[in-house]
């Protein structure tokens, strides 16, 4: 259904294809790989292993994820695809007037304190899967998580740089400030961030696991919890009421696809922005690539990710407003292919972030897959923990906008555009497996270079994952990695682009891959630029 080359190739790190025959869970954790694992060995299906998997992020990735995080999946169980949004919506007492006012003429949303803070979706998305798709309990699928924080994890390199660099942001300027002590009194130990091979043990993360797993998600949106989050939303000047808890739901969708090359790529619909990858693929597919890692098909790559962002960033945002059937059809794609030139041209610019997002995919031995990603935006989010409950809050509201007359202008009750984007790949039909690649504003870029990798070239998920990335920054400012191609460097700048190496390795993204053959055999790539691992038996 997807034909590659099994064999290892000059783009494969150190890491090999891995196989398995009755269930497979990869994300950026050895140890929350394994909660999904020990979930499926006792007979949890896929969306059981997910939630597990979700919920032990939430622990010993908390630098990217939190338990007020949102998150989307999609899913594909009983021979059908189904998607979840739990991304939260702002304060109903939020408004741009209030925001001007509070902070002067400021030109964007606050990124640390409880204004960009959005009601989190993540742990009503849980339960909603479980309750129609799993067949575990929510309780037995959190067991794994309420054991990791009780007992503690050692901690690894990529998660301490993580956990450093927040200490920087959100102490840096205002180390005394009371509305961080929660985040200090929860993520850090004598004081300090751990560093490798530290223990760290979360015994506030465990209660309010244990909590939700007793009594469910109510427990979190209409009972002591949400109190607890109004009650230091109102201290510290935030805008919450107990009712934006109580009436928050998650909503189910119909994945939007595009057919490339013969291939059907599905992505979550606004308020997600993955449009922009299919709107990108749709520009690209008019061209005929013919040669891998060639500066005409990086050139075309990039350009029609940039022209993707310069319509979608204008058009995405809350659902009831986003009509995005034009932006993902063929025709769209026709017109702006005619737009690209032999030479980089400056489109809208796109704003850069670093992100905090983690990503993971699962699959069980009935050819049920769940491609799943989880997100606080920025790092631990808005710096924001509620004293006593682990919670860390995202700060997911900062991608609002100020001006009155864009769409994505911040208001009551409304969801902003969200970066994170789980992908599904299907053929004639028939699903073929979930694929992701965290990492804020890179998500569609990522997507477009690991997917025209697979599908274009015939790169196995490992290496496919593994070729040397770029990213789009803003006009014509190209991020490589260290790794990239030199000589393909130079000719992308004789094309016109302002090509940087980058040594922040994480700004490219943190991807995972899972291919079922059609004889059920499943086939994994894990991202080789963080501690990504693959369970499977």
């Amino acid at each position: 259904m997807l034909p590659f080359d099994h064999h290892s190739s000059k783009f494969a790190s150190h890491r090999n294809l891995i196989l398995a025959k009755n269930g497979m869970v990869a994300t950026g954790s050895t140890l929350a790989s394994s909660a999904g694992l020990e979930i499926l060995r006792k007979g949890g299906n896929a969306v059981d292993a997910a939630i597990a998997t979700a919920s032990a992020l939430t622990v010993v990735e908390p630098t990217a994820n939190g338990l007020g995080s949102d998150c989307f999946a999609i899913v594909w169980i009983n021979n059908k695809i189904h998607g979840l949004n739990a991304s939260g919506y702002s304060p109903k007492n939020l408004t741009l007037e209030k925001i001007l006012e509070k902070y002067g003429d400021i030109k964007e949303m606050p990124h640390f304190d409880w204004t960009p803070i959005m009601v989190p979706g993540a742990i009503r998305g849980w339960e909603a899967l479980s309750q129609r798709f799993g067949r575990l309990s929510l309780s037995e699928c959190l067991q794994p998580a309420i054991r990791l924080a009780t007992e503690g994890y050692p901690v690894g390199s990529t998660l301490a740089a993580g956990w450093r660099a927040s200490v920087t942001r959100y102490l840096e300027k205002e180390e005394n400030h009371p509305r961080f002590d929660g985040w200090k009194q929860t993520f850090l130990f004598d004081g300090k961030a751990p560093v490798f091979g530290d223990i760290v043990r979360l015994p506030d993360h465990a209660k309010t696991l244990w909590k939700i797993a007793q009594y469910g998600a109510d427990v979190f949106y209409k009972g002591e919890i949400a109190d607890c989050i109004v009650k230091e939303s109102s201290k510290f000047g935030g805008f919450f009421d107990k009712s934006d808890f109580e009436e928050y739901s998650v909503e189910w969708f119909e994945p939007i696809s595009t057919d490339y090359r013969g291939y059907t790529v599905l992505e979550p619909p606004a308020n997600s922005q993955g449009a922009i990858t299919l709107m990108a693929l749709n520009i690209l597919k008019q061209f005929e690539l013919t040669k891998h890692v060639h500066v005409d098909t990086v050139h075309k790559q990039i350009e029609s990710i940039k022209m993707a962002f310069a319509d979608g960033l204008e058009h995405i945002s809350d659902p009831r407003l986003t009509d995005l059937s034009y932006l993902i059809s063929d025709e769209y794609g026709v017109v702006r292919a005619k737009q690209v030139r032999r030479y980089a041209q400056e489109y809208t610019p796109l704003r850069h972030h670093q992100s905090g997002t983690v990503y993971l995919a699962t699959a069980d031995n009935e050819g049920n897959m769940v491609s799943f990603i989880q997100s606080s935006y920025t790092g631990f989010g808005s710096g924001m923990v509620v004293c006593g409950t682990g919670i860390a809050l995202n700060n997911r509201g900062a991608q609002f906008s100020l001006d009155k007359n864009h769409i994505n202008v911040v208001a009551p009750r409304k969801k902003t555009l969200h970066t994170i984007i789980p992908g599904f790949l299907m053929k004639d039909g028939n699903a073929i497996g979930p694929f992701g690649i965290m990492g804020g504003f890179m998500q569609p870029q990522a997507h477009l270079q690991v997917l025209s990798h697979m599908i274009d070239f015939h790169l196995n998920p490992q290496a496919a994952l593994d070729v040397a990335r770029w990213q789009w920054i803003e006009g014509k400012k190209i991020w490589v990695e260290e790794s990239f191609d030199k000589r393909l460097k130079k000719q992308l700048i004789r094309r016109g682009h302002d090509v940087e190496v980058s040594n922040q390795v994480g700004s490219f993204g943190r991807g995972q891959v899972i291919v079922r053959l059609e004889n059920g055999t499943l086939v994994g790539g894990c991202e080789s630029r963080t501690d990504s691992n693959i369970a499977c038996y």
